[in-house]
């Protein structure tokens, strides 16, 4: 017969696994050991770990790296180390707050293209591409979430929130290295469709103006012209033209921030539904659908095309994506006015 000490541990044992069974993170965190993948070799150690540990902390993962739990292949190594396939990592065991931990909705979203190496989307407007700024989640994690076996998945660029089209993921990090070379050298091509209000005159029209980047009071991400800024050049090629609006495609020469939306701005021809740099007036305006329009109630400005060399053949592709819905609609309206 079990004496009472006995019976009371035994009855404490019972609950403590209950409470672990019904609540992982009562579990005590472990030592991790992983081993690098050819997707995971060339990137720094410390990007690296904030990227595997989701919901710790900054502070904490550079406090482990600079202690030293942090191994690879059983030394110590500091945050700027860049991991080789094959290298073994220590990971010490790190608890992540439950307060941090969220869940992120699986969503695919339309591919235009896709094979190993590479994943295009046609992003939809009102959607961002990643977490922060007040976002909790964007199109990356939504996709790693919906690709749990996915080994790696990175943006290759950015796109507004406001705006929509192709959007370029990369499947494997060669694919990441390789593209992100081509657009620093500048021999990928992007376009965008853009509508503007305004007498738009000229068939081809080049805009170089310096852009500076700023935060407003309230720490939101703006871009102006200014002397000294950055150089910037985008060229414009008429479309279309309307009563009141002009039809756009814009073809970046460089990729600066908000760069079509501060050109076409600055030079008088602010983008229909803009609600950074446009006309704030119009944009109340267009919302509501009139006998002479319909309505709009986006900022008009898609990524429609972009050229690059393919990443592993280096052959030349060029993926498309149509205009939305709302935009031909849009479109349609003016055409009948």
């Amino acid at each position: 017969m079990k004496d009472l000490a006995t019976i009371n541990r035994d009855l404490h044992q019972k609950q403590m696994q209950k409470v672990s069974q019904n609540d992982p993170s009562s579990v005590p965190p472990q030592v991790r050991l992983i081993t690098i993948s050819e997707e995971e070799a060339g990137q720094r150690i410390d990007n690296f770990l904030l990227r595997i540990c989701k919901g710790v902390p900054k502070s904490h993962i550079y406090r482990v790296l600079r202690s030293g739990e942090v191994r690879v292949n059983k030394g110590r190594i500091d945050q700027l180390y860049r991991l080789v396939e094959g290298d073994v990592v220590r990971i010490p065991p790190i608890r992540v707050a439950e307060t941090v931990a969220q869940v992120v909705p699986k969503l695919e979203f339309p591919i235009v293209f896709e094979d190993n190496h590479l994943l295009i989307i046609d992003k939809p407007a009102g959607v961002a591409v990643h977490g922060g700024s007040g976002v909790s989640y964007g199109v990356i994690e939504q996709l790693r979430a919906s690709r749990p076996d996915a080994k790696f998945l990175e943006l290759v660029h950015r796109l507004d929130r406001e705006t929509s089209g192709i959007l370029l993921i990369a499947k494997k990090r060669s694919a990441l290295t390789n593209l992100h070379e081509q657009m620093r050298d500048g021999v990928t091509d992007k376009r965008y469709f853009t509508l503007v209000y305004g007498d738009w005159k000229n068939a081809r029209q080049h805009i170089k103006l310096a852009l500076h980047k700023y935060s407003t009071p309230d720490g939101e991400r703006r871009v102006r012209v200014q002397a000294d800024g950055m150089a910037s050049h985008t060229v414009f090629t008429l479309q279309r033209k309307f009563k009141d609006f002009a039809l756009l495609e814009a073809e970046l020469k460089t990729g600066r921030t908000h760069q079509i939306r501060v050109h076409l701005s600055a030079s008088g021809f602010p983008i229909a539904g803009d609600d950074k740099y446009g006309d704030f007036p119009l944009n109340k305006a267009l919302q509501k659908a009139t006998a002479e329009r319909g309505a709009l109630k986006r900022m008009f400005l898609h990524a429609h095309q972009i050229t690059f060399a393919h990443p592993d053949t280096g052959k030349p592709t060029t993926v498309k994506a149509p205009l939305p819905t709302e935009c031909l609609n849009f479109l349609q309206s003016l055409q009948r006015a």
